[in-house]
């Protein structure tokens, strides 16, 4: 008797969909897109940065015509340029605190609590970031000269604090709408009043955000030309002092002073990410 043994299966493997291709080179194409934005974004600053390196014959810093050192240790050479970016940081400083303050208020006000006006304040708050600069600048101009208040350095940090509300309240708000409301209920029921809950409870755990507005206000502070060339008299901050000098061309400590300054922006992005990571529980 013949025993016939079966034939062993082979394995075939399907071809690979079309669909599937496509997927992979779309993202391929999207990263390839995503790396050649963020190039073109850094592009400016890493000229900035190389340029605060760059040894001009003359005074000003138009061409590359060396490497050098030598303008990190004279940063603070030009009297007026030192001036101008010291009064935009306390400008920057005083705006940011009192923008968080209010902001924080508004903010929380706003995710936590539904009372008649707040349709109208959110819309306020998004017409003011969406509003020209221009607008913005000119409105102030003439409030300040109506009231026959000069100006100067405190007419600046009103007008900066008067954007920046608006961009701390947002950020701000977004947190406060995503807060368990059930850590601020067990605060209650072990006897807490309302004030101690929100500084024991619920601002440790909103503190990121106001930080984060806190820094988003001071940066647009900072980098702020139109509003602050309506409002500012005849004081000079850093962009309005920079404004003035590209007629004739930018000293090499306008790029070390930029250069600086983003640094010091991106060191304290970096912390606040490592802060903010999940520590890992060991046992």
């Amino acid at each position: 008797m013949t025993t016939t043994m079966p034939a062993p299966e082979t394995t075939v493997t399907p071809p690979v969909p079309r669909r599937r291709l496509i997927r992979f080179g779309g993202v391929q194409l999207m990263h390839l897109y995503t790396w050649l934005i963020i190039g073109w974004l850094i592009l400016p600053i890493l000229v900035m940065i190389l340029f605060g390196f760059n040894n001009p014959s003359g005074r000003y810093n138009q061409t590359w015509q060396g490497f050098t050192l030598k303008w990190y240790g004279q940063l603070f050479a030009l009297e007026d340029l030192t001036s101008a970016l010291i009064l935009s940081l306390v400008i920057a400083i005083a705006a940011s605190v009192i923008s968080a303050a209010l902001g924080t208020g508004i903010g929380y006000a706003l995710g936590r609590h539904r009372f008649r006006g707040a349709g109208g304040m959110n819309l306020i708050m998004f017409a003011t970031m969406s509003s020209p600069e221009l607008v913005m600048g000119a409105s102030l101009l003439t409030l300040f000269v109506s009231l026959g208040v000069g100006l100067g350095p405190l007419t600046i940090t009103i007008a900066h604090v008067m954007f920046s509300i608006s961009f701390v309240a947002t950020v701000v708000r977004a947190r406060v709408l995503t807060l368990d409301r059930s850590l601020e209920e067990a605060a209650a029921d072990l006897g807490a009043n309302a004030w101690t809950t929100f500084w024991k409870v619920t601002f440790p755990i909103i503190l990121p955000a106001v930080f984060s507005g806190f820094m988003l206000a001071f940066a647009l502070s900072v980098d702020d030309f139109v509003v602050t060339n309506f409002t500012a008299g005849t004081s000079v901050t850093f962009p309005l002092w920079i404004w003035g000098a590209t007629r004739v061309g930018l000293p090499p400590q306008v790029n070390v002073m930029g250069t600086l300054i983003f640094a010091a922006g991106v060191l304290i992005a970096v912390l606040t990410s490592i802060r903010s990571r999940p520590r890992r529980q060991t046992g």
